[in-house]
């Protein structure tokens, strides 16, 4: 396979994301099953959906890594910031919707909610804008 190791690094962690969100499924029809209203709760809703659309993003993070103008440790420390938050966030809605301890994690944020809101900002941001400048100083 011709793809940088960091690509394909960032694709697997993709499919990962992928067979995630499809056992987050499971966890969802089970909820519905159970559930009077046949809905599961809403953060195993967002969990589920989630997991889905970060695979989605794995994978144009994968593009940004093989076209980026940077070295591999670069690459991989910018889509590993990334995927850190995107598995504690959906960690994070998982263990919600199998506790139902609550419909708004945010509702009233601790120090400790509100530092990581800020470091997940930082990092998911910061990590596609080096890749987006790798890219764009390789394209350009």
């Amino acid at each position: 396979m011709e793809l940088g190791f960091d690509t394909r690094i960032v694709i697997l962690a993709a499919g990962l994301m992928f067979l995630w969100a499809l056992l987050l499924g499971i966890q969802k029809y089970r909820q519905i099953l159970a559930s009077p209203e046949a809905q599961a709760h809403p953060y195993t809703d967002i969990a589920h959906r989630a997991a889905l659309l970060y695979a989605f993003a794995f994978m144009l993070v994968a593009v940004f890594v093989e076209l980026s103008a940077w070295g591999t440790a670069v690459n991989l420390a910018a889509a590993g910031a990334l995927a850190v938050f995107f598995v504690v966030s959906v960690a994070t809605y998982m263990v919600h919707g199998l506790r139902q301890d609550t419909t708004n994690q945010l509702a009233q944020p601790d120090a400790g909610i509100r530092t990581f809101m800020v470091l997940l900002i930082v990092a998911e941001i910061g990590g596609f804008v080096v890749l987006l400048a790798g890219f764009a100083l390789r394209a350009f």
